[in-house]
């Protein structure tokens, strides 16, 4: 069946129908809100970085993405069980959410050690990529203790999904927005030294980060154990251990893992490359990206709103609604992709403008970086549509289950990100043909998912039991 909306019989409806634009802003104002708070502490948290010191500002990306890239993996499979406890909900089998919820904080638990001992191949990869001795060591510091909350990370990602899978996204907003909040307060009296028994720069950064993630477990697990959640969603009935829900987990859940970490990875591996140009070209790619993050982040709230609504109807039988989620989330992604990327080429002072007052005692020619930025801005405005496209049905194909296409898809679109960064760098290409090759990335990994959506296969997937979709 085409995938494409009916637009001239049903154009009246769009604000209405169910699944129509109205349903999902619903659903994703909340998440948009949360996520948008993740990028508000990324901006921040490099912002007092900058403030602090250039060596720590360049050395953030790099070491959090590479933490981050390692996470992937672990963190998309706890995050698909969303789809579960989406399709669970939308098939009216609410006891078996809990089970799945458990083994998603359970999977957490599991990984958690193995953060520590990334730390040594880490830091050989930190002082063979980058070019200055001191940015490669506080790469090594920042992603040590970035360690410690690598298990939390995944544990809050397993409980938030029995929220956001249910729709109950306001929960989701409010426990978020709180640990962001603690983020953001640690890191100012952290990275300036005003608390004497916590190190200060990235360091601080970093441990501010950790336990604003454990705060989040604690809030998510408070809510959790609530009598009227406890039993009406089966938590009581599950068991610690349950190789066949397990199972079942792993099957989607690690397909999605992998996607995410490859795509994270390649674009981690291009970045260490580009420290190769110097740790102003980072600095600027680095600002460049944190600023980005206002843009590309709350669409990934929107993301997760499709995700859930498409899970929601292929649980209840109903894939021609779920496709209605799908291109009311593109057109909102699109009309809000579209601004931000106007406002990015016409008003890029409007997110330079804390950076400008920097000591340049502090960061060498701070105003040569900044103009720098102001170019780069003009790539992160084509980026807004791009990633709009791609977040979107990538979510969309998740939701539905057709996470196998969505890895080897992006294995294969990665391994030409990676030749091509590498290509550029090798033939003295600069920074903005390494921003030329990103671009590209971003643009065939939307048009691959986008023509996956078209084809319709993802109509007759799912991944709870077969015999428990609605008819």
């Amino acid at each position: 069946m085409d995938a494409t909306p009916h637009l001239l019989s049903e154009n009246a409806s769009w604000w209405r129908r169910r699944c129509g634009i109205r349903e999902v802003l619903i659903v994703a104002l909340p998440l948009v809100i949360s996520t948008a708070s993740w990028s508000l502490t990324n901006f921040i948290d490099r912002m007092f970085l900058f403030w602090h010191s250039k060596e720590a500002m360049a050395a953030s990306l790099p070491a959090g993405m590479l933490h981050f890239s390692i996470l992937c993996f672990p963190i998309g499979v706890a995050s698909y069980v969303n789809t579960f406890v989406s399709q669970y909900n939308g098939a009216g089998e609410h006891r078996r959410i809990g089970p799945i919820v458990v083994q998603g904080i359970l999977w957490g638990c599991f990984v958690a050690p193995f953060f520590f001992l990334a730390a040594i191949p880490a830091n050989y990869a930190f002082h063979v990529s980058t070019v200055d001795p001191e940015v490669a060591r506080l790469e090594g510091v920042y992603f040590w203790v970035l360690a410690f909350g690598g298990g939390a990370s995944i544990v809050a990602n397993a409980m938030s999904a029995f929220f956001s899978g249910r729709q109950k996204n306001g929960i989701v907003m409010a426990v978020d927005s709180s640990s962001c909040l603690v983020n953001m307060v640690l890191d100012y009296f952290f990275i300036f030294g005003y608390v004497s028994f916590v190190p200060d720069g990235i360091a601080g950064a970093a441990w501010a980060t950790v336990i604003s993630q454990w705060a989040k477990v604690v809030l998510y697990g408070g809510l959790i154990v609530l009598p009227a959640n406890w039993r009406e969603y089966g938590f009581g009935e599950a068991r610690l251990w349950d190789w066949s829900v397990m199972r079942r987990l792993l099957r989607y859940g690690s397909a999605s893992g992998v996607q995410l970490a490859l795509e994270v990875s390649a674009l981690t591996f291009f970045l260490l490359m580009m420290g190769r140009l110097g740790s102003e070209a980072m600095t600027a790619t680095n600002l460049a990206f944190s600023i980005n993050g206002f843009a590309f982040v709350p669409l990934v709230g929107l993301g997760i709103a499709v995700s859930t609504l498409v899970g929601r109807e292929i649980g209840a039988g109903q894939p021609s609604i779920a496709s209605n989620a799908t291109w009311s989330g593109f057109m909102i992604a699109l009309v809000y992709g579209g601004t931000m990327g106007i406002i990015f080429l016409t008003l890029p002072d409007l997110f330079l403008t804390f950076h400008k007052g920097t000591d340049h005692s502090v960061v060498a020619q701070p105003e040569g970086v900044l103009a720098t930025v102001t170019i780069l801005l003009q790539f992160v405005a084509v980026f807004c549509l791009l990633d709009a496209t791609n977040v979107v049905f990538v979510s969309a194909l998740k939701g539905a289950g057709d996470v196998r296409f969505v890895m080897v898809a992006t294995c294969v679109i990665s391994i030409l990100l990676v030749g091509g960064g590498a290509a550029v760098l090798l033939t003295g290409g600069g920074l903005y043909g390494c921003w030329v090759v990103l671009t590209l990335w971003v643009f065939t990994m939307g048009a691959t998912h986008f023509v996956r959506f078209l084809i319709g296969r993802w109509r007759s997937m799912k991944v709870i039991e077969p015999e428990l979709v609605s008819a």
